[in-house]
């Protein structure tokens, strides 16, 4: 092997398989576009506390999966080495918000996507579902479900406030039931006739009635 052969490896023509150009301009697009999600993302998001590290994962992703797939598209070998050392792979967090899967999936297509030179698609398609997710996720309904959580002193109580439920309420479905010895714990869910919920005040008064918490709900229930 001369000197001249070492210059010649395969691994310096890889160096020119991608031009500069097609690589700034993905790489912007895919910043921007990772900037989009993150937008809607923080303006959708439905957990109890805002994540902001998980916002930037998500541009991060975006980027991440863009030259990713630049460098697959560009060497088809490179392109089974890249899957074998990506199957070895494992994530350990949990998802606990099914519309966050959503924005996963959303960050690594647009990167894909980008890689792959469909920019008009991946522009389009991002702001498409932009659109429909800010306009169905943050949509409220007219009548909001809660949870009522009630302790009782017996069979009696229990019967006179699940009545007065029914009365003040749309909607008045057990969820479920907990007895103990001298006291009864129920969890309902309800769907109020209005804004106004001096009831609960109404019903922590009731005889035999030791607590009534309302609590605002999701409609996610775990048994």
């Amino acid at each position: 092997m001369t000197f001249n052969d070492i210059f010649k490896s395969s691994f310096l023509e890889n160096v020119t398989s991608i031009s500069i150009v097609d690589m700034v301009l993905s790489m912007v697009l895919a910043f921007a576009i990772g900037l989009l999600i993150f937008f809607v993302y923080k303006k959708t998001y439905a957990v109890v506390m805002y994540s902001s590290s998980f916002g930037v994962t998500l541009v991060a992703l975006t980027m991440i999966t863009n030259f990713v797939i630049l460098a697959v598209t560009s060497n088809v070998v490179l392109s089974l080495g890249m899957v074998g050392a990506l199957s070895i792979v494992r994530f350990r967090t949990a998802i606990k918000e099914p519309l966050d899967i959503a924005f996963l999936f959303w960050a690594i297509a647009a990167g894909i996507v980008l890689a792959a030179g469909l920019i008009p698609l991946a522009v389009f398609g991002s702001v498409l579902i932009g659109v429909i997710i800010l306009l169905f996720a943050n949509q409220k309904t007219s009548v909001n479900p809660y949870i009522v959580v009630i302790r009782c002193d017996g069979q009696e109580s229990e019967k006179k406030a699940t009545a007065y439920l029914a009365e003040q309420t749309k909607k008045c479905v057990t969820k479920s039931k907990s007895v103990r010895k001298g006291e009864v714990e129920l969890n309902l869910e309800i769907r109020l006739k209005n804004d106004d919920t001096a009831f609960i005040n109404a019903l922590s008064d009731m005889k035999g009635v030791e607590s009534a918490v309302l609590v605002s709900y999701n409609g996610d229930y775990m048994g």
